[in-house]
């Protein structure tokens, strides 16, 4: 199993922070550091500015959101960066929810699958360099009755062909994941219930494109605090948890929300969600129990976050995703240390 690190998004106030744990985990041997895009900073200026100051880290968009680009932009983008890293940069795409996607970008969230199958496709085509000409419900190109032509993209990618990895949280998306991407991007997967809440829709993904496993790269991204002191640890992601169950998205559209409840956090999640919406944010916080946070989580001693690994290896994790914490960068730092070690005590690396 490989280690990569996320830092979220850019300009929390951490900027200098994030870039020496992007350094530290190169030189330490992380496969991969991925940075995220909401309505702040855009993933790509980072991933731009992180590889020109690493070695051999790749690096990845976790995500670039489906609505704020054009697929054309996103092959563009791609390749771009995919010349500048000499072949480090992984694409990573999520259709995001809702409220950004028609609050910030004005684009309807409507039949996110079907746009995001038509989006890889076309984003796959001019990446390959072929003229770009398609034809679907979302996009056609060249527009019809105009000047447009078929265009080749102009940019060589270091390599023919760049890994394409899907954000996917529900059931269908997880499966069309499967079926058109390199590997998956999951949020709070708990080991003993990964197999029921994604790896067995991703695998009827690859079954329906006849495809096995081999290759497909399940990357999880799991926060990682070190000490001695479990329940504390565990205290310290209880808002990141509550915004996310609690109030990522609509009362009606949270996929982080149905995911506690696919893994039978049903009333649990009902009660943070109605208290983060109704503006209880600490009482939403407090609400979040204890065994959700430890199971999404690796929490503890270096032997203990052992455990963890190798219970998500068992699970079918290929790459482990950290997001190391601290209140500084010390303990950020001494936190991805201990990745490393961890990974060798559990005889993974």
């Amino acid at each position: 199993m490989r280690l990569g690190i996320n830092l979220g998004y850019w300009g929390a106030g951490m900027d200098a922070d994030n870039l020496a744990v992007a350094q530290e985990a190169d030189r330490l041997g992380y496969d991969v550091c991925w940075a995220a895009e909401a309505y702040g900073s855009d993933a790509a200026t980072v991933l731009a500015w992180v590889a020109a100051q690493t070695e051999r880290i790749d690096v990845g968009s976790a995500i670039f959101q489906i609505p704020a680009r054009q697929p054309a932009m996103t092959a563009m983008t791609a390749a771009t960066l995919d010349s500048l890293t000499k072949g480090r940069f992984r694409l990573g795409l999520g259709v995001s929810g809702p409220q950004v996607s028609e609050g910030w970008y004005g684009v309807k969230f409507d039949k996110p699958l079907a746009r995001t199958r038509e989006y890889v496709e076309i984003v796959r085509k001019a990446m390959s360099r072929e003229r770009l000409s398609y034809e679907g419900e979302h996009w056609t190109l060249p527009l019809p009755g105009g000047p447009g032509k078929p265009l080749k993209l102009t940019v060589h990618p270091e390599r023919p062909h760049i890994p394409l990895y899907v954000a996917a949280i529900g059931p269908k998306n997880l499966e069309q994941t499967g079926e058109i991407a390199d590997g998956a991007l999951l949020i709070f997967p708990a080991a003993e219930h990964l197999e029921e809440t994604a790896l067995r829709h991703i695998r009827a993904g690859r079954a329906k494109a006849g495809l096995t496993m081999d290759g497909f790269d399940v990357c999880p991204t799991v926060p990682l605090a070190v000490g001695d002191d479990v329940t504390g640890l565990a205290d310290m992601f209880r808002p990141y948890t509550a915004l996310y169950v609690g109030g990522m998205g609509s009362p009606k559209q949270n996929f982080y929300n149905q995911l506690a409840q696919r893994m039978g956090y049903e009333k649990e999640a009902a009660e943070i969600q109605a208290k983060y919406l109704g503006g209880d944010k600490d009482g939403a916080a407090a609400a979040v129990p204890h065994s959700l946070i430890d199971s999404t989580t690796l929490l503890g001693s270096v032997e203990r976050i052992a455990d963890g690994m190798r219970a998500y290896a068992d699970a079918g994790v290929t790459t482990l995703t950290l997001a190391p914490a601290g209140f500084t960068l010390d303990e950020r730092l001494t936190a991805l240390r201990a990745g490393t070690e961890a990974l060798e005590l559990a005889g993974l690396a």
